[in-house]
């Protein structure tokens, strides 16, 4: 049991600090969040990695400065970014999901992708409510400028996570 707290708490750390590495774009920063609750869904599996997402989602919503660019607070989870945050805790679960099950690489590269349009889904409608714009140009602020690097984070944490799991003890 202590030894799944300390990866819960290791894994909740590893996101926020993936969160402050971050291109500035307008309207939604890239960050490398997402890479971490890849790697959290798929070495936590879907109950943990679930869980893990929402604890740094209630730490920042307390005011801890988690969020990309060390921001915290309601505010920020209520914002126009606050959504993706929300589709982190689905992202962990479906990719915990297809790693509990599946053990390739393209099966968990697929099981990420599927987190990844979880994640998207959430954080373009929370985004679309909370500006009002209309859908192409949410797509193209919310969508569109990550598609790229999300590929990228997915190709390198599935690969990180094969190679860690072997590694990994939860009893």
């Amino acid at each position: 049991m202590t030894r799944r707290l300390c990866l819960c708490a290791l894994f909740t750390a590893l996101i926020a600090v993936c969160a402050q590495i971050v291109i500035p774009i307008p309207m939604v920063p890239i960050s490398l969040a997402l890479f971490a609750v890849h790697l959290t869904g798929a070495l936590l599996g879907p109950k943990y990695g679930s869980a893990v997402c929402a604890a740094y989602a209630v730490l920042g919503c307390c005011g801890l400065p988690v969020f990309a660019n060390f921001m915290g607070g309601p505010g920020v989870l209520f914002g126009k970014t606050g959504g993706y945050v929300l589709g982190y805790i689905f992202c962990a679960l479906i990719v915990g999901l297809v790693a509990r099950r599946y053990q390739g690489y393209l099966q968990l590269c697929g099981g990420m992708a599927l987190g990844v349009v979880a994640c998207y889904l959430f954080g373009t409608v929370w985004f679309l409510v909370v500006t009002g714009l209309p859908l192409p140009v949410a797509l193209g602020y919310c969508v569109l400028p990550f598609l790229p690097g999300d590929a990228a984070k997915i190709a390198l944490a599935a690969l990180l996570a094969k190679k860690l799991r072997p590694h990994l003890k939860w009893s």
